[in-house]
């Protein structure tokens, strides 16, 4: 069955052919550690894990790298503002090292909240400083780089055009600019590959140029090389990344191998908050925890994201959210109804869902669609355990954990984990009053509690 994706090189959607034979390599841009990823952040990584697996569903072997930059990365993509790993450093007061594997840890476990499933090669900008160096040694070999007194620029004028991947105008971006332009620049869109250390900068290394640190967007050109070679299949990122990073990153290969990296370029579009962007002065910046803390499972968060096509503006309102909790209860019931079904289903009704289903996310990851099938399947006026079967197959590519309960998320305090056990043992012995009475008591205390056919729910008021 064929797989059409949406390239925005091309800006079309194409069949996709892979370069060898039932394998993907796919190159997808990670989180710069500095603090934690908020809920924007992670629909960049359910799409890039509904990417994965939908591939493996189509039967195809994945290698899959991702970058964890833990050097230093400017709030701005075009080399401006501060750096946000010395930013976190001012904030925290602490080693800029022991930062980046807090934060990255802290990625990791939203990654395993979200049943994401981890890429075969994740590699830490720290850990390739030698490839970045040799690949910005190759651009300068090949004639597309120049020297200021502090920084080795990326000369965008020695390409047969910048932009490929937005479009972008040039002559617009010299018009609209809004901070100085650099006179050390030849151009108004080159940047930066390798930067001289000032004495007080905390992440530097010895180099062919002295104590210098990459530029940011060298690294994912470096490491994409070194794990998937001068070409491979997909390269996915947010929509936030093309005008800049990937258009860097584009322009880098140039210089380096003389021709674009990956055949695929995939992107997310942004999550909206009550119809606007994220911002921390309207405190809407929202975390894996915040939402644990209101009681929702993260599994929840992965549901509502199939609301919407990746392609699509999704926005987040705490009203939706509580819809897509429901939908993720219902969806459990209903397989739970289905395996415990008698009746017998055909064997080409079973294959005609699973042909539409695996039309749907074949279909661009078209999930609105694909979770429409699901529901036909789920809500079957037959019950039966083929039909649970078929639910778990979909499951593979879903990762909604369909078949578990849903457990409490909330990190609560002792005292009250022991009363919310008591209560436990107070049902299980079907001790009703008691029940009641803890019930009662987690209520003075500050807590809600709800009773559902998959466990005690309780959060903090």
């Amino acid at each position: 069955m064929d797989i059409k994706l949406y390239n925005t090189l091309t800006r079309k959607k194409e069949t996709f052919k892979s370069i060898d034979d039932k394998k993907v390599k796919i190159y997808s841009c990670g989180p710069t550690v500095y603090y934690y990823a908020h809920i924007g952040n992670l629909r960049a990584y359910l799409f890039m894990d509904n990417l994965r697996r939908m591939f493996k569903y189509n039967g195809y072997e994945l290698k899959h790298a991702m970058n964890i930059t833990d050097v230093g990365h400017l709030e701005s993509d075009a080399d401006e503002g501060e750096d946000k790993m010395m930013k976190a450093v001012k904030r925290e007061n602490k080693d800029p090292y022991e930062i980046a594997k807090f934060y990255t840890e802290k990625f990791m476990d939203d990654l395993d909240l979200l049943n994401i499933w981890k890429p075969e090669i994740i590699c830490k900008a720290t850990e390739h400083i030698k490839e970045m160096e040799e690949y910005v040694k190759e651009i300068i070999k090949n004639g597309y780089a120049y020297e200021t007194k502090n920084t080795i620029y990326f000369d965008t004028s020695k390409l047969e055009k910048y932009g490929v991947l937005s479009n972008i105008s040039i002559e617009d971006q010299k018009a609209g600019a809004r901070v100085e332009f650099d006179n050390e620049k030849k151009n108004v869109t080159d940047f930066a590959l390798w930067i001289k250390a000032p004495e007080n900068h905390i992440m530097k290394w010895d180099t062919f140029w002295g104590k210098c640190y990459p530029g940011w967007h060298i690294e994912c050109s470096a490491m994409g090389k070194k794990y998937l070679g001068e070409t491979f299949d997909i390269h996915t990122g947010g929509i936030d990344h093309i005008p800049i990073h990937h258009e860097n990153e584009i322009a880098q290969s140039i210089g380096c191998t003389g021709h674009i990296p990956a055949n695929t370029w995939m992107h997310c579009e942004f999550l909206l908050i009550d119809g606007g962007k994220m911002s921390k002065s309207l405190n809407n910046v929202y975390t894996l925890e915040d939402l644990k803390q209101k009681g929702f499972d993260p599994l929840v968060f992965r549901i509502f994201n199939y609301t919407s096509h990746y392609r699509n503006k999704l926005n987040f309102t705490w009203e939706a959210l509580e819809s897509a909790k429901t939908s993720l209860y219902r969806l459990k019931d209903a397989y739970a109804k289905q395996l415990e079904g008698t009746e017998d289903v055909k064997d080409e009704i079973l294959q005609e869902y699973k042909n539409r289903f695996n039309e749907a996310i074949n279909d661009d990851l078209n999930m609105p669609l694909a979770m429409s099938i699901v529901w036909e399947v789920a809500k079957n006026n037959i019950k039966s355990k083929k039909f649970a079967d078929l639910l778990l197959d979909f499951d593979t590519v879903l990762g909604l954990k369909i078949d578990e309960k849903i457990e409490i998320n909330e990190e609560l305090p002792e005292e009250i984990m022991a009363i919310i056990n008591e209560r436990k043992i107070a049902r299980e012995n079907k001790n009703w009053g008691e029940s009641d009475r803890l019930r009662d008591l987690l209520s003075e205390k500050g807590y809600n509690v709800k009773d559902t056919k998959y466990g005690m729910e309780v959060t903090k008021k």
